[in-house]
């Protein structure tokens, strides 16, 4: 499992999404000031995870109107998470991995069975990782629980810290 650094140029994927069509996510495919997003959650069962999708989808306007794009992704089945995202009425991409594929291409942290504490069998933990442009990593944050996550006003207080860095070098 690779572990990336900033400014790293960071890989793409296809998975299926909720919306029923394959998903492409190519950070390197340039899009004049669009800068990606991608946040990995545990899965339509955990409630801290719904908080956090439920805040990003509140705070989405703020992302776009900042030129970023959000896209998430969980190892849970495609069918849970396209019920979770049609109740909560998501808007932005939600992915599902269920084969693991891209947590260990992103070396996302992965809770198996022999972990010091049981919680809904095996399945990827939180991460987030913000790209510019043509796709090179900004930020990064990878964790082992449900907990501690950045919240959306959080994570916009990143993107502004860090563009306003990025234009004063």
């Amino acid at each position: 499992m690779p572990n990336f650094s900033l400014g790293e140029s960071m890989p793409g994927f296809t998975l299926p999404a909720v919306s029923g069509e394959p998903f492409s996510f190519d950070p390197q495919k340039k899009i004049e000031r669009q800068w990606h997003l991608l946040v990995f959650f545990r899965g339509s069962w955990c409630s801290a995870c719904i908080k956090a999708l439920e805040d990003l989808e509140l705070n989405k306007k703020a992302f776009e109107d900042g030129d970023i794009r959000l896209v998430t992704v969980s190892t849970d089945k495609l069918a849970d998470l396209k019920n979770m995202s049609q109740e909560l009425k998501l808007t932005f991409p939600v992915l599902a991995d269920e084969n693991f594929k891209v947590l260990n291409q992103f070396n996302v942290y992965i809770h198996v069975e022999n972990a010091p504490y049981e919680d809904t069998g095996i399945h990827g933990e939180p991460a987030y990782f913000l790209m510019d442009e043509e796709g090179k990593l900004l930020y990064q944050q990878r964790q082992t629980s449900p907990y501690g996550r950045p919240t959306a006003d959080g994570l916009q207080q990143v993107i502004k810290f860090i563009k306003k860095k990025m234009s004063t070098v």
